[in-house]
């Protein structure tokens, strides 16, 4: 929180913090949420398989309106206009022709990176940069990978995803505009 706080005084723009949903290791994410710093953070709402994922969406999105955080839906612009929320592009893969207000986007390889800029995403979610339980023994890219891949990034901010943790975000450097985590915000799992 305090790199965020330090990160958010610096920059203007979209938070700093952002907090993925994973419908497996943490199916209600709605009390996460109502814990998130006001104005500080977003959310990244991924919930694919979920049963009852509208209501769920319609849940996340009015707590997120309450609490002033930023919410984007991974990979469904319709469920996306819905909620009246921005989108998450999935490796910078863009399925319409009008983008919301805000658009982001993961990226894990150059390619994916270039398509993410191409499709107007506002911040790339670059990653995995460390071990991460949503991958075990998935290829990291470490904090030299990041970087170059944050360089190919230009202007569009890049972010941190995978294995966040305060300490390696301060390592990442100054080109580091946010980074997004799941077990950093509720370390019980």
């Amino acid at each position: 929180m305090a790199w965020g706080r330090a990160v958010k005084r610096q920059r203007r723009g979209l938070p700093p913090l952002w907090f993925f949903t994973d419908e497996a290791r943490l199916p209600d994410p709605l009390p996460v949420i109502a814990q998130l710093p006001r104005g500080l953070c977003g959310v990244v709402f991924r919930h694919d398989g979920a049963a009852n994922r509208l209501m769920l969406g319609r849940q996340v999105a009015a707590l997120c309106r309450a609490r002033r955080l930023e919410l984007v839906v991974a990979g469904d612009a319709r469920l996306a206009a819905r909620l009246q929320a921005g989108l998450h592009l999935r490796g910078g893969r863009r399925g319409l022709l009008q983008l919301p207000r805000i658009v982001t986007s993961s990226a894990h390889a150059p390619e994916e990176l270039l398509r993410a800029r191409r499709a107007g995403a506002r911040l790339i979610f670059i990653s995995p940069v460390f071990v991460t339980k949503s991958h075990i023994g998935g290829k990291v890219l470490g904090g030299a990978g990041w970087r170059r891949l944050a360089r190919l990034a230009g202007q569009t901010s890049s972010a941190a995803l995978g294995g966040i943790t305060g300490q390696r975000l301060r390592a990442l450097g100054p080109g580091c505009a946010a980074a997004g985590a799941i077990e950093a915000f509720f370390p019980r799992l």
